[in-house]
């Protein structure tokens, strides 16, 4: 038996091994293949504007660069998870991609150029990107799918919730397919005969000792497991070892960012926030304009809101609500059809213009560009009573766009939610920062991260089907 196991797992790793070198070969390959597209953009328009250098070895460097910032900027925003992500999202991830690579390789150009160089073979160069990143991504993620089938998963779970996320996966049916549920609590021999008989196994709100005890036999079995994280899970994950003694330590300090890590990100924060002004004054007047042939009404709408440390402050946002909406309680969140919101509000909540004047809070120092939302009262006090460990996402700064801004939706749970934010605070760096206000432009092409909390009694019912389907096949057996 421990043969046959160990066949399987070699076949599993090698497997993993042949899919991890294709998808870095399929990046390189197109990467280089947009450097190329660059050479001769560069050679046929702006060749002559260069120092003689240029003309011999010298543009190899200037193409080595490029190819290195392309590397860089796909990486960044997710652009080579070829069959990992959805088609649409890889798409969108290169495009967001390509047109920081272009703009930055325009800017290089000039300043070797010592003037401003003509743009319009930039923007034909950026529409060609356009169209082989399309037909890479499609025949990349095609290619994907013909060589991996979905894996045959079981889900073994503690509290009735999170059989939510079987829902989320099932909407990903060419990459994963949960066949079977399972409580925790019917025994660890029922538990690995039935981990036996699927490829991987996910735990989700498993208790910790049951918890260890599935995960130490899948990882010395090989089996591939997928883990959600509990909140002590994050917090060591973040926490840096210490080697002092010939006995391993892990240091949790539980202070948020460093001194130097707060004054890097304040920094950011002011010079992001004033160069974002200019666009931010011309999307400021056509904001005005909509709403005041809308409902006439006020352009700013103020809410308290709170930030790190518990702090009050003043929140500002484009008005998208009926003037004096707030006094109306028969609504406690926002749904997909609330009556209170403006058609105008509907454009702008779409495409979160609504945020855009929180960059005045930035330079006033109540906010950052990126970290947890910043809730109100109400939310908070929900959040205290159902969390105990809610209160630690005030480590830091809110702002307007963060980790669960990005990956979650509005109705994504304040549990899930608040793992979110902690991953963000225990992994910070200035890097995830950009590839957060990166990933920010692709959430704006996604409907469902506008998703409203009106879907929690669907996915109750849904759930309790799926409970009792389960039950019913247990009976049978």
């Amino acid at each position: 038996m421990y043969l046959g196991i160990s066949e399987l797992n070699y076949t599993n790793q090698r497997n993993d091994d042949i899919k991890s070198i294709v998808r870095r070969a399929e990046g390189l390959a197109e990467t280089g293949l947009l450097s190329v597209i660059y050479y001769f953009i560069w050679r046929i328009w702006y060749r002559l504007d260069f120092a003689p250098s240029y003309y011999g070895r010298g543009k190899y460097i200037l193409i080595f660069i490029y190819l290195l910032m392309a590397l860089l900027a796909f990486h960044l925003c997710e652009g080579y998870q070829f069959g990992h992500l959805k088609l649409f999202d890889v798409i969108s991830s290169q495009f967001i991609s390509i047109c920081m690579l272009n703009f930055m390789a325009y800017l290089q150009i000039c300043l070797i150029a010592n003037r401003m160089a003509i743009v319009y073979p930039m923007l034909f160069l950026t529409v060609i990107d356009f169209g082989v990143a399309i037909g890479c991504c499609w025949c990349f993620t095609a290619l994907y799918h013909s060589r991996y089938v979905p894996h045959n998963m079981i889900l073994i779970y503690g509290n009735d919730n999170a059989i939510d996320l079987k829902f989320k996966m099932d909407l990903r049916e060419d990459k994963y397919t949960i066949t079977e549920i399972m409580r925790y609590d019917v025994g660890h021999e029922e538990i690995v005969k039935r981990i036996g008989m699927h490829d991987s196994v996910i735990l989700n709100d498993v208790p910790a000792v049951i918890r260890n005890d599935i995960l130490k036999y899948c990882y010395h079995n090989e089996i591939r497991t997928y883990v959600v994280p509990k909140i002590t899970d994050i917090i060591i994950k973040g926490a840096p070892n210490i080697s002092l003694f010939d006995t391993p330590l892990i240091l949790v300090k539980g202070r948020g960012l460093s001194a130097e890590q707060r004054v890097i990100k304040r920094a950011m924060d002011i010079i992001l926030s004033l160069l974002a002004l200019i666009p931010a004054s011309i999307i400021t007047v056509v904001v005005w304009v909509a709403i005041k042939m809308d409902d006439g009404g006020s352009i700013f709408y103020t809410q308290e809101r709170y930030t790190k440390g518990g702090e009050k402050f003043k929140m500002y946002k484009f008005r998208s609500m009926r003037v004096h909406s707030e006094d109306d309680e028969t609504f406690d969140a926002a749904v997909e059809d609330d009556p209170r919101i403006t058609k105008v509000g509907k454009v702008i909540r779409r495409i979160r213009v609504d945020e855009v004047p929180q960059i005045l809070n930035v330079l006033k120092g109540d906010l950052s560009i990126v970290g947890p939302r910043a809730e109100n009262e109400r939310s908070i006090e929900a959040g205290l009573t159902s969390i105990k460990e809610y209160s630690d996402r005030f480590k830091v700064k809110a702002g307007i766009t963060g980790y669960a801004q990005v990956y979650g939706k509005y109705n994504t749970s304040a549990y899930d939610k608040l793992r979110m934010d902690l991953m963000y605070i225990e992994n910070y760096s200035l890097l995830l920062d950009f590839k957060l206000l990166l990933m920010t432009i692709r959430t704006l092409f996604h409907s469902d991260s506008t998703e409203g909390f009106d879907k929690a009694e669907e996915l109750k019912e849904k759930r309790q089907k799926v409970i009792a389907g389960s039950k019913q096949m247990e009976e049978k057996e």
